[in-house]
């Protein structure tokens, strides 16, 4: 079984939060031009996706305008209460 690498200098890990020792590692490669973002289960990687550097733009794009509708229907939903 494979054991878990140490994570880059410009990497951060995120739990998941269902618990049960789920993590998303995101870690930049800048000498390959890529972050890529893996999914771990204890210290076994069960998946990994390779994002090209220059669309990193487009998915935090995505994630803001999400992050503001859930912050939007949350402000909703206490005013309406």
């Amino acid at each position: 079984m494979a054991t878990a690498r140490p994570l880059p200098e410009t990497g951060q890990v995120f739990l998941d939060a269902r618990g049960g020792d789920r993590a998303l590692r995101v870690s930049w490669h800048t000498e390959s031009g890529l972050v890529v973002l893996s999914l771990w289960h204890g210290n076994v990687c069960s998946g990994s996706f390779r994002l090209a550097v220059d669309e990193v733009p487009d998915l935090i794009d995505m994630l803001r305008e999400g992050l503001d509708r859930a912050y939007d229907a949350t402000l909703s939903r206490r005013h309406a209460g």
